[in-house]
């Protein structure tokens, strides 16, 4: 059992009944904003070398709270890789809001076509900590989830993105920022271990803060541009998110190799 989780759930046990109320206050608060469209694209079309990719995942990847794929993270970080790379990058999207790493691994994979890919992107962790759910739980889940990705696609390497930054989201209150950001930020933890474990899996791991995108990308913006509704990221996140996230791809010669 996870040290931090074990202290963090007998402090948060006498907070359960406030954080139920605060949390059924926050979602009748916050709009209930649609999934983004556009599920597929291509960036740099007129390049004859393709570098495929899909994403799969939560809110994040769905695309909550941009219009369209094209200006949320999946069109930024396919541009940025067809820029930096000078190929054809055709991309694909598979995420519904809602899911956690069990519901994406139960709904989501069986549905994917796609028979060839050269690089998959996931984005969970924020409805697994808005349920609640164990670190252990989540760890089985995310690996089963790496196994049945492998399964279909056992040479493309498979990279995990940030977990999302819930202590930074406004509508949030000091109760569920301290419970959930802290559960958040202990399934990266074991995010970085399970990772590990596999050939060709990938995780960035730096924390995200406002204040580091301000101080380190120079990004301009109030802390209210960065979000559309209080918790889902806008388009300026969307779009900072994934070029700095590209960055670590870039970073990674064993990723772009294809071997590790």
């Amino acid at each position: 059992m996870n040290l931090k989780y074990l202290l963090g759930a007998i402090l948060s046990v006498p907070l359960l009944p406030i954080m139920y109320f605060q949390g059924k206050r926050v979602k009748a608060s916050v709009p209930v904003l649609p999934e983004a469209i556009g599920l597929n694209g291509v960036s740099n079309a007129d390049q004859d070398e393709s570098l495929r990719i899909i994403t799969i995942g939560e809110s994040t990847i769905a695309g909550v709270g941009v219009e369209t794929h094209e200006e949320g993270f999946t069109g930024t970080l396919a541009n940025e890789i067809a820029k930096k790379l000078n190929v054809k990058v055709p991309w694909q999207v598979y995420a519904k809001k809602g899911y956690t790493a069990k519901r994406v691994l139960a709904n989501i994979i069986p549905e994917i076509k796609a028979k060839k890919a050269d690089l998959i992107v996931i984005g969970l962790g924020a409805n697994d900590a808005f349920t609640l759910n164990t670190p252990t739980k989540w760890a089985r889940n995310v690996k089963e989830l790496i196994q049945s990705l492998k399964s279909k696609f056992p040479n493309t390497p498979i990279v995990f993105i940030n977990m999302p930054p819930i202590k930074e989201f406004p509508a949030f209150t000091k109760t569920l920022k301290f419970t959930m950001g802290n559960l958040v930020e202990i399934f990266g933890t074991e995010l970085e271990k399970i990772t590990k474990e596999f050939d060709q899996v990938f995780y960035y791991s730096r924390k995200l803060s406002l204040k580091d995108w301000l101080e380190r990308l120079k990004v301009q913006g109030s802390r209210a541009d960065f979000f559309s509704d209080g918790v889902h990221p806008s388009k300026l996140t969307y779009q900072t998110w994934a070029k700095d996230f590209a960055q670590f791809i870039f970073s990674q010669e064993a990723l772009l190799n294809g071997e590790r």
